[in-house]
């Protein structure tokens, strides 16, 4: 089918976000364990929190999962109007890619050395891509 390219990055970004739900459970669930989180604590005192309790590279993976809720939603909805559009090859699909590895890079680069800088460049960056893919769904949807 005609413009179904642009399925392949935003697939790659959903089992990107699975890898990092992943790695957020499998350093999370330790780091609760070895601090004795009280889980029914955390959730009836206003004042509990993982942030509070946990090291800061532990959280920051908790972050990280939440980011790949934010944003990329956007990326999954143009993604998938280009594709019905049959618009998802060549250029936007070449976009698509580069969304999905500046957001994996950004993961990657939150998750270890957390350098704020780098990561407000990576995500300016992905969010210039993801209005170039809108710009381009628009043209198409409202010609």
């Amino acid at each position: 089918m005609t413009g179904m390219d642009i399925l392949q990055p935003a697939v790659a970004l959903m089992i990107w976000t699975m890898v990092m739900w992943a790695w957020m459970y499998a350093t999370r669930i330790p780091a609760m364990t070895k601090a004795q989180v009280d889980v029914d604590k955390l959730v009836s005192d206003p004042d509990a929190s993982l942030d509070r309790t946990l090291p800061a590279h532990v959280q920051w993976k908790a972050h990280n999962y939440n980011h790949l809720h934010e944003a990329p939603t956007v990326f999954y909805a143009v993604a998938l109007s280009l594709a019905l559009l049959e618009a998802g090859d060549g250029m936007t699909a070449f976009l698509a890619w580069i969304y999905t590895g500046l957001r994996i890079v950004h993961s990657i680069v939150q998750v270890t050395a957390n350098k704020v800088m780098v990561r407000f460049v990576l995500f300016a960056l992905s969010s210039l891509v993801l209005i170039a893919l809108i710009a381009m769904a628009a043209l198409i949807v409202l010609k």
